[in-house]
């Protein structure tokens, strides 16, 4: 009876965080003289209302979810990877190197696409494994570290853009040259999303979801991020755990960089990265560790960006509205979260 009244208390305060949320959304709106509702209602019907853009929600989606997973690992070691956006990045650059240099060979596609996929890990899981040696050996807070190997990241995408990978003749804000089609992942005829997108997004949330849940890897890895220092003096080696779940969640992130060449793009661009980084970490706070709660609130996540594209062309209004949502939910889920544990858990 106790668990089931506890159970009630948290969904009743994450219902009351959700409506807090679309309250102080809704006065933001009021105060630029907005209509809430039709706002609401364009966001609804730009992300379902056709099958094509529930297939672009789901190619928003996918990356997404990569990076929540592996946001999920390392928040489990109590470490802010803030550094994911440089990861997604570096992830697209191994991919589109790799492409570049096989492009030309007689080596099958489906083996080239294979090989960016696996380029995209490495990239993601080598920037990560930088910003994990500044923290474990440099001393160095993950979040200053990863901000500044962010802005690294940004730097090196537009110089091979402008640089070595330039368009022929000039350089271009749309990035590199296309890839030919035989290199893109395939397709939904008729459609922006990939199968297999979708099915590594899945695996990765499920592999996550049993690496956490089930292995003696995931119970080490939650015990670093509660105590370091016990887990230490209890024989845990916390420098070796917390370094693997930076290259975990690396590998993920680079492969959600790895998704936006090979699957959205098919080049590399300046945004490639997207904001999915700094948008997972909200996603990852959201649902507490909960990997399979993840997947349901990256999709939420994922229909707010793709619907909010209707508001300036409708309403005037800025697509980022939709941001405001996300990071008031967030804010709010945790203050009420915080009251809860405060008032009902006192014993």
């Amino acid at each position: 009876m106790r668990l089931s009244n506890s159970i009630l208390n948290r969904i009743g305060f994450q219902a009351a965080a959700v409506l807090l949320a679309l309250i102080f959304t809704t006065l933001v709106m009021a105060l630029v003289g907005a209509q809430p509702l039709q706002a609401y209602g364009l966001i609804v019907s730009g992300a379902l209302s056709s099958t094509t853009k529930i297939a672009d929600v789901l190619v928003s989606w996918v990356p997404l979810l990569l990076v929540t997973a592996g946001l999920l690992i390392t928040f489990s070691a109590g470490l802010w990877n803030i550094g994911i956006e440089g990861q997604i990045t570096l992830g697209a650059i191994f991919a589109t190197g790799m492409l570049r240099m096989l492009q030309d060979t007689s080596v099958p596609p489906a083996i080239i696409i294979i090989l960016g996929f696996l380029a995209a890990a490495v990239g993601g899981a080598l920037w990560a494994s930088l910003a994990g040696g500044l923290k474990i050996f440099g001393g160095v807070n993950e979040i200053f570290g990863g901000l500044g190997m962010n802005f690294v990241a940004t730097a090196l995408t537009i110089w091979l853009i402008f640089g070595p990978w330039k368009r022929p003749g000039v350089g271009s804000m749309s990035g590199t040259e296309p890839f030919d089609q035989a290199l893109w992942l395939p397709m939904i005829p008729g459609y922006r999303l990939s199968v297999w997108s979708l099915l590594l997004a899945v695996a990765a949330i499920i592999l996550v979801y049993f690496l956490l849940q089930g292995t003696y890897f995931g119970l080490r890895l939650k015990a670093v991020g509660r105590n370091g220092r016990a887990a230490f003096l209890l024989g845990v080696p916390t420098s070796r755990y917390m370094m693997l779940s930076f290259v975990l969640c690396g590998m993920m992130a680079g492969l959600a960089g790895g998704v936006q060449v090979l699957a959205v793009y098919h080049r590399l661009i300046p945004s490639i990265s997207s904001g999915y980084g700094f948008l997972g970490l909200l996603v990852a706070m959201l649902v507490n560790f909960n990997a399979i709660g993840a997947g349901l609130v990256a999709l939420f996540f994922a229909a707010l960006n793709i619907g909010s594209i209707q508001l300036p062309i409708v309403m005037r209004l800025d697509s980022t509205l939709s941001g405001v949502l996300q990071g008031s939910l967030v804010l709010f889920v945790v203050l009420m979260d915080g009251v809860r544990r405060r008032f009902l858990e006192k014993g």
